[in-house]
Formats: C-alpha cells, structure tokens, sequence
C-alpha cells in the first residue's frame, strides 16, 4: 500500500510549494514513484512542478455525465470502465512523478454515483505508487466527499498569521468531524520571518497537532513565481528546499 501524504490550509499560504517541494524531495530521495494528486480547482501544482496539463478528474467527470443525459456513451461500455480510461487519458506522466488533477468542483445535479466510481478507480491507481500527495483546496472538499483516501500523514501549512492558524485549527476539526483516518498530524509555519511572535506560539501548542518547523520567507522564490518558473526548480542549498527536507525528516520521510 502506498503511503498517502495530504497537505492542506488556507488559501494563500503557501501548501501546493511545500506541496511541490515535499514531491521534489520525494524523486531525489529515489524512495520510490509519486502519484500527485491535485485537489484544488485552481490547478496549480502543475505549474510547480513544471509538468503540462491536459485534463482533469471533473472534466472527465462532467463529460461522461452529459454522455449520459445525451444518450451519447458508447452502448456496451461500462461507466466505470469508461471512466477508467479517460482517467488514465488526463494522468500526467514524467520521471518518478505523476500527476493527476481533480479540476472544477461540482455543478448542478446528483454526483454521488459518479463520485463512488472515481474514489474506486483512483485508489486503484493510487495502489501502483510508493507515495500520494494530495494537495487539497482550503475547504478540504474531496476528502469531505470522500473522493480521496484516508491518509497517513496530513500536513496542515499556515502563514504566520493567526487567521491562517484558525483555519488550520478547522482543518483538524473537520477530519475529527468525517471521522477521516489520519496516521499522523503535522503543522509547518511558512513564509516565517525570525522568531514567532508568543501569542501564536501559544496558539500553536493548543492544538492537537505536531509542530514540525517553519519554512522561511524567500525572495528568489517569489521571484521565480512572478517569471511563472517551476518551483521545484529553486537551486539546492535553498533555505527553503533544507527546511522543506528537514520537516520531511521529521516527519520520518
């Protein structure tokens, strides 16, 4: 079974780099092959990791609805089976890493049947990788569905701000709340700027959760994003990319 690694937060913090970055360390490590999965209807971690996208999980989703209400799905042809191969259409593949993205959210009308198969089908997928990564949207929508697996490691990432800690505090409830299974909690600070001010330390150790380190605010990072480069790209030696390797060691990656 792969080890299943769910990164999520608030909008704005940072989580698809540390996303990125945690996949890159992954591929270096040669720990085996890594299944990424973007969560989030932005689609943006494929931009980060420099791959091209063609498609996404709810494109396929939503073409094979309209097939249904047209009548147009090819007769004999299972949906599961005609989902299935669409899927493996729209996987990003390269070297050691793959990507899949789940794209726009749901529209009018009953998604349940359709969210059943496509939670089957990309467990079974996710079965033939060492690693998953899940970067989720802020609202942790596909694990509320649950059209993604329960994980081993979730990686809550804040900003330094105290509403970037609430959010990740609600992160924490909703998983209590869906009874999701998590092996293990974490929380990384991003974007730090020196020493963490005392009140959201101590806002920090009320939450039931590990705190792992804090990834520091870079200006060549920034930088590369404002040039639309991939952000796996940042050089080595970044101190963004060591404390990106140093919270992946803690967390016993």
């Amino acid at each position: 079974m792969p080890i299943t690694i769910a990164v999520a937060g608030k909008g704005g913090t940072g989580k698809t780099t540390i996303a990125g970055l945690l996949i890159r360390y992954l591929r270096e490590k040669n720990l085996g092959n890594v299944l990424a999965i973007d969560a989030d209807p932005s689609s943006n971690l494929n931009a980060v990791l420099g791959l091209d996208l063609d498609g996404t999980v709810g494109d396929v989703r939503e073409e094979m609805l309209s097939k249904v209400g047209a009548g147009a799905l090819t007769p004999g042809i299972p949906k599961q089976d005609y989902l299935e191969y669409r899927i493996n259409q729209v996987l990003v593949e390269s070297t050691g890493i793959d990507l899949l993205a789940m794209g726009r959210p749901e529209g009018q009308g009953c998604y349940c049947a359709a969210n059943n198969m496509l939670r089957t089908l990309i467990d079974r997928l996710g079965r033939e990788y060492r690693y998953v990564v899940i970067d989720n949207e802020a609202g942790l929508e596909h694990l509320s569905r649950r059209t993604t697996r329960d994980v081993d490691i979730l990686l809550l990432v804040t900003d330094p701000t105290m509403r970037g800690l609430t959010a990740a505090a609600r992160v924490i409830e909703l998983v209590d709340e869906l009874k999701t299974g998590v092996g293990h909690s974490y929380l990384v600070v991003n974007r730090a700027e020196g020493a963490l001010p005392s009140a959201f330390v101590e806002a920090v150790q009320k939450l039931n959760v590990e705190f792992v380190g804090t990834v520091p605010r870079d200006e060549a990072l920034a930088a590369m994003d404002a040039e639309g480069r991939p952000l796996v790209e940042i050089p080595d030696g970044s101190p963004v990319y060591e404390a990106v390797k140093m919270i992946a060691q803690k967390m016993g990656i």
